[in-house]
């Protein structure tokens, strides 16, 4: 209980503008819960997907590799899917690795959807800190300047009160969000990453079984 009043008594302290920085603090914390809970299972839904995917890439049947990627919605498939859509047009590698690019690219914005939102709170919390700072040195002053003796120390306490409790809970504020942001964005870097090496690794074996229905010769 004794936490909750100073919460209280800090928040009392603070002023007006404490509350606008909660509001920000609360919707980069909302993004951070979605976009943590939204990568680890898309993390999942890949690692899962190509691991599935894995037996029928070596037995190299495209009929069946067609109808898993048209069944399975996760990124990697659907990657797979235009590179082998592109295959029955071409053979030339640089042109199934041109269409699985173009696949790569709808799954993207997906994955950094408002992760960079959380920068932007981070900076708009510190920013809404500075201004209540400034706010309560200009009320200190005019209190100085225009108050009773009798009262001015507290009116000067008071305001102080307010410019620094809204510095500090601006960067209570800001300094996870832009940690959160890093995480966040190496995790989805991170994901990408491993979609794009697996995407090297089917364009691999696809040219080595070609290579070898071509009669490519064997290493001595």
């Amino acid at each position: 209980m004794e936490f909750f009043s100073d919460i209280a008594q800090f928040f009392r302290d603070g002023g007006l503008f404490l509350y606008p920085i909660a509001f920000v603090f609360a919707i980069g914390i909302a993004i951070v819960v979605e976009r943590w809970r939204f990568l680890n299972g898309e993390k999942v839904r890949n690692l899962k997907a190509f691991d599935d995917f894995l037996p029928l890439l070596r037995t190299d049947d495209h009929d069946k590799m067609t109808l898993f990627t048209r069944d399975n919605d996760a990124p990697v498939s659907r990657m797979i899917g235009c590179g082998l859509d592109m295959m029955k047009v071409t053979r030339h590698r640089a042109d199934v690795e041109q269409a699985m690019s173009e696949g790569m690219m709808e799954a993207v914005p997906r994955l950094e959807q408002r992760t960079g939102y959380l920068a932007v709170l981070a900076n708009i919390a510190t920013l809404l800190g500075l201004l209540g700072t400034i706010i309560g040195l200009i009320a200190a002053f005019s209190a100085v300047a225009n108050a009773d003796p009798a009262d001015k120390s507290r009116l000067l306490s008071m305001s102080i009160s307010v410019a620094m409790n809204t510095t500090a809970f601006g960067l209570i504020a800001a300094i996870p969000l832009l940690v959160t942001h890093a995480y966040l964005t190496n995790k989805t870097n991170a994901i990408i990453g491993s979609i794009e090496m697996a995407g090297v690794k089917f364009l691999n074996v696809m040219t080595l079984n070609r290579a070898i229905e071509a009669g490519m010769p064997k290493a001595k």
